[in-house]
């Protein structure tokens, strides 16, 4: 039994370890550039609609709609939608990257949380599910049940020297 959860977790550290961000990402604005744009600053709400392209530091997220929750001035949270959002992250073992049919992402806790065909991809390693939850602080990422998932866990490690 031991052995048979062994891949699984190696797969697990060399993903975590291996998607550790870069520190300056956090302390980097968010730009977002999108074909038009809804505000609210009441609300403190604002829909990005049209091939959105957001930044910050070295993540990119691309999607079809585009939602940013505002706590004080400061986002606190962004929902991205689409088929499928995409995002890619430079982390310190090699970019990390991911798609989704929808992503979102806690600015303070620093959670992403990718939810519909979510697929997360390291090098030659992936994981697939329909839930996936990187904790990007902890560099800890939980997918399936363990993210209150309802589909089984994929994952592809290629073998050792290729």
């Amino acid at each position: 039994m031991l052995r048979a959860k062994f891949p699984l977790l190696l797969c697990l550290l060399l993903i975590t370890q291996a998607a550790a961000p870069l520190a300056p990402d956090k302390n980097q604005p968010i730009e977002l550039a999108a074909d038009s744009v809804d505000i609210d600053e009441a609300k403190g709400v604002s829909v990005y609609r049209g091939d959105v392209d957001l930044r910050q530091g070295s993540i990119r997220l691309r999607a079809d709609v585009v939602t940013v929750y505002q706590v004080g001035r400061r986002a606190g949270k962004v929902v991205a939608e689409g088929r499928p959002v995409k995002f890619e992250q430079r982390a310190e073992k090699g970019p990390v990257k991911g798609e989704a049919r929808k992503v979102e992402y806690e600015v303070k806790s620093e959670n992403l949380v990718l939810s519909g065909d979510a697929v997360l991809v390291q090098g030659q390693d992936s994981m697939r599910s329909d839930r996936i939850v990187y904790d990007r602080v902890r560099s800890v990422v939980k997918a399936g049940g363990a993210a209150q998932g309802k589909q089984r866990v994929r994952i592809s490690i290629p073998a050792p020297g290729n």
